[in-house]
Parts: C-alpha cells; structure tokens; sequence
C-alpha cells in the first residue's frame, strides 16, 4: 500500500489499496467467483457505491463496491448485468450475503440505488449515523478516518461521472480505499458508543433503516418549484413559464439520461420567466429565447421548437390555470406561521423546542437526532391543550420516532406542554 504524508496534519494518505486494485466486475462469470468469495468470507461487510449525480438524470449505481474479511473488495459494475433491463436485479446475491451485517457510510444515500438493484441489507452500519448519535463535530468518511485510524482518503473522484466507461484505474483505486477500512470504523465506533451508552440507540436507527430500505421515495408536490432563482419571481405568469420550461426539461433529459442542468440550467429557466416582469411583456418569443446564454448550448439550442410551444403554453393559460404563488406545504405548515391562527401551539412550539435542544446538547446529539423536525411539528400543530405521556409516547411511535427517541423526548415534552 503506497503512502504520502501530508504536511498539514502528518497523516498518511491512502492511495492504493492494500491488495493491489481488483478488476472490475463486468462478466457473468466474474460475478459468481465475487459471490462464492463474499460466501466464504466472515464478518461484516464494507459496501459503497459510486453514482453519476450530475451528469446523468438517473441516480443509479454504477459500481458497487464490497469488502468482506478473507474474500478482499470486489468493484462491481452493475450496469453489465442489466440485460435489458432498466435495472441489474442482485435480489439472489443478497440474499446469500443476508446473515452479514452491512458497513455503509451515510447509508440513505445508498440505499436507494441499491434499492433499485435489488441489493439491500437485514442488518446494517452507519457510520455517519454513528458519529452523529456520539455528537461528532465532523461526521465526513474522511473526517471519521482520521479520528479513528489515522488515516486520510483522497476524495478528488468524488463527483466524478462514475458512467463513464472503461473507469480509470485512479478511479477504481480511489472506490477500493472507501470500503477498506471500513470494518476498522466500525470496531472503533462501535467502543464508543458503548462508552457513551448509545449503542442502543444506534442499533434501533440502524434497524429503522433497515427496514425502510426499500421504500420509495416521498413524491414532491410542484418539484418545479425547487428551481433556483424562483423566489426572485412574483407573477402568476412568470411562474407558470418555469412551471412548463421545467417540465419539457424533465422529459428531455429523463430521454437522454443527462442531468438536467446540463440541458439547461435554472438561473437559464428563472432569467428568462423574469423577462414577462422586468419587461412588462405578457408572452415570450423566439428572440427572448434566444437572448439567454443557457438556451444556446449544445444541448439545449437542439430543442428550440421544444421551448417554444412551452412559452406558447405558458402565454396561452387562463387565470385559473395559472400556479398561485404560494402553496400549503405538505402535511403542517412550518412553525413560524402559526401565531395568528394557532397561537396555543406556536407558545407550545416556543417552550417545547428550546427545551428540547437543551436536552440534546446534555445527551451530546443533534436536536434532529433526539427528534426529528417533522415529528415536533406533526406532534405540536394544532394540539390540544393538555397531553400526557402516554399520549404522545402512542402518537410519535405512529409517526416513526423510535423508542429511544420517545423515551428521552416524551418526559420533555409533557413537561413544558403548559406554561
């Protein structure tokens, strides 16, 4: 394993992998010998993948890497095995690796693509969880590393576009460093947690994860409101232009599985809605288009026709049809709207929280890790004016607070539920 010491800190930076760098897992029979060495190997095991965020419209996986003690890593590409098929289907190969518990680092960003492989954990890890649980100030795998071993990870590859094929030998060298001491974070987090009593804890957030691996993500309501640049918009009108610009943007680069910033980016969309109000004008044109940079690149000039029947759409809607400017949030508005309608609550609110971050920075833990924000809010919204533990014990469960959560959380909240 080849090493540098960097001057800043003194620790040794990692740059190939202890074993040599494994050859990328692409062929039929490849994958079996990786499966029968993941069989015969023991203990846990150390999993990360490498998407393309940012350049592909798919948050997909395109290498899989797994460590497991007496078997090595294994860098699997799993778009080789896809035959087909939107998706490689792994249901098979996890089910023989299930006994194991799985080493992930911030693992609901993995869990998805791993998801949509049918490549999913019964028992799980997270370090990232971990170290917020132990109220860690830096909770990055590099930062963790070097805490805990002594060690720096490169990260330069860390936003690379991991579709590209063949991956670079750097690449693949840099996916292997990830999972290799993993294992060894584990043991040192896992004496810590021990040390601060929290490892329960920790095993009740791994076990929620777990469990809700394969749920599917939360569906927005008017994503395109999340463009960057809206909030600078006032206009019904102006709205309704980033509403269907955004949607034709979707269908494209969904159709080219390319990012969709990098078929036009939202300052583009946001500049060009923002013409109808900085030049008083009630429809847009082809030379408005044409005016902003973004709608003359490569990609995005290839569309015009595309832009401009969605301008016509946009001009063409009737005030009712129109987006308001303003929408009800999912599920209880935020907090600080409720003192004209719901002063009770925005008083509980008051008292409640406080408290509760005091109780958090006692227990060393984020105040989203003792409760989560939405928790509170569901719990406080529009409530009652008397609750007891009992009560809010049963409706936070409901809501998905663990039981830790609710045993440390209720006795505050009950407390300061009146003044």
């Amino acid at each position: 394993m080849a090493e540098v010491t960097t001057p800043e800190e003194g620790y040794p930076i990692l740059t190939l992998p202890a074993d040599g760098i494994p050859d990328v897992v692409d062929s039929p029979e490849a994958l079996a010998e990786t499966r029968a060495a993941l069989r015969a190997g023991t203990g846990p095991l150390a999993i990360d993948t490498e998407r393309a965020q940012g350049y592909r419209y798919s948050a997909k996986a395109y290498l899989i890497q797994v460590r497991r003690e007496g078997s090595g890593t294994h860098l699997i590409d799993p778009t080789a095995f896809e035959e087909g098929r939107p998706r490689a289907d792994f249901h098979e190969f996890a089910e023989e690796v299930s006994d194991a518990e799985w080493i992930l680092h911030a693992a609901s960003q993995d869990l998805p693509c791993l998801a949509e492989v049918h490549f999913l954990p019964t028992h799980l890890f997270d370090t990232e969880l971990g170290a917020r649980l132990l109220g860690l100030p830096k909770v990055s795998l590099g930062a963790l590393m070097e805490q805990a071993i002594g060690i720096t990870l490169l990260k330069e590859h860390s936003a690379a576009d991991w579709s590209r094929r063949p991956i670079p030998e750097d690449w693949l060298a840099y996916a292997a460093l990830d999972v290799e001491r993993l294992t060894e974070l584990r043991e040192w987090m896992i004496e810590r947690l021990t040390a601060a009593g929290k490892l329960e804890w920790a095993h009740q957030e791994f076990a929620h994860l777990a469990e809700h691996a394969a749920d599917g993500p939360h569906p927005r309501k008017d994503p395109w409101r999340r463009t960057s640049g809206l909030h600078a918009l006032h206009t019904p009108a102006a709205l309704a232009v980033v509403r269907e610009l955004w949607q034709v943007r979707e269908e494209l680069a969904a159709a080219e599985d390319r990012a969709p910033g990098r078929v036009v980016a939202d300052r583009s969309i946001a500049e060009l809605a923002g013409r109808l109000e900085t030049q008083h004008k009630t429809r847009l044109n082809r030379a408005d288009l044409r005016s902003v940079r973004g709608f003359s690149n490569r990609v995005a000039a290839r569309y015009e026709g595309r832009w401009l029947d969605a301008l016509d759409h946009a001009a063409s809607l009737g005030r009712a049809e129109l987006p308001p400017r303003n929408v009800a949030p999912d599920g209880p508005p935020l907090p600080r709207s409720w003192e004209r309608r719901w002063p009770e609550s925005f008083a509980r609110f008051n008292r409640v929280r406080p408290a509760l971050v005091e109780r958090a920075e006692e227990l060393e833990l984020p105040v989203e890790n003792l409760l989560a924000p939405d928790h509170l809010r569901r719990l406080l919204w529009d409530s009652p004016a008397t609750m007891d533990a009992a009560e809010a014990d049963a409706r936070l469960a409901s809501f998905g607070a663990r039981a830790w959560q609710r045993e440390l959380a209720v006795p505050v909240i009950v407390a300061h539920w009146t003044d």
